[in-house]
C-alpha cells in the first residue's frame, strides 16, 4: 500500500483536489460533542458539524458555518478502481451489508421482507461519537437482519442480507 499517496477529494462535485496524508494530518481540528468540530485552517476559524456519513462509499456531509458541504474521498486503490472502470456502481445487486466500522446498532430502520431501493437506509450505527446512516447499496428485498438495537457490531460484520 502507498501511503504516501495523494487523496483525491471532490466538494459539491464542483472543487476537486488532492491531499496528501501529511497534510491531513497537519489540519488543526479540535473535536467537540456530537460529531461537531472546531478547524483552524490559515488564521480562520472554522465549525464544521457532520451530518451524515456513508463510509462504505465514502461520502460526507458537513455544515461548516452555516453552509452545506458533500464530500466525497477517494484513496489510491479507489482512484485506481475508478481509472479501471470497476466502480462500485458497475455492480448489479449488493446481497450483504457489512458494518464499514465498529460501532453500536442505534437504530434499525429495515425489517425483513422489506421492499428497498439503492440509498434506501437501513440501520444507524454510532461510531466514535457519530451518528452513520448505512444505506442500501442497491434495490432489493431485506432476507433478513442479523443484529438487534443496542448490539456491538465489529468492522465487516454482517448486518442484512439481502435477495
Amino acid at each position: 500500500m502507498n501511503h504516501d499517496a495523494p487523496f483525491h477529494v471532490s466538494v459539491n462535485g464542483q472543487h476537486n483536489f488532492d491531499l496528501l496524508p501529511g497534510d491531513a494530518q497537519a489540519l488543526d481540528i479540535v473535536p467537540d460533542t456530537g460529531g461537531k468540530f472546531h478547524i483552524l485552517h490559515q488564521g480562520k476559524s472554522y465549525h464544521a458539524e457532520l451530518l451524515e456519513a456513508d463510509a462504505t462509499s465514502r461520502h460526507f456531509i458537513f455544515n461548516v458555518n452555516g453552509t452545506r458541504f458533500g464530500v466525497n474521498i477517494a484513496d489510491h486503490f479507489d482512484q485506481l478502481v475508478q481509472q479501471l472502470g470497476l466502480h462500485v456502481g458497475n455492480r448489479q445487486k449488493a446481497n450483504i451489508v457489512k458494518a464499514p466500522m465498529p460501532g453500536l446498532v442505534l437504530k434499525i430502520t429495515a425489517e425483513a421482507g422489506q421492499e428497498v431501493q439503492k440509498g434506501d437506509p437501513l440501520l444507524i450505527l454510532e461510531a466514535m461519537k457519530m451518528e452513520n446512516v448505512i444505506k442500501a447499496a442497491a434495490g432489493g428485498t431485506i432476507k433478513s437482519i442479523h443484529v438487534e438495537k443496542g448490539a456491538a457490531v465489529d468492522k465487516g460484520q454482517l448486518l442484512i442480507t439481502m435477495e
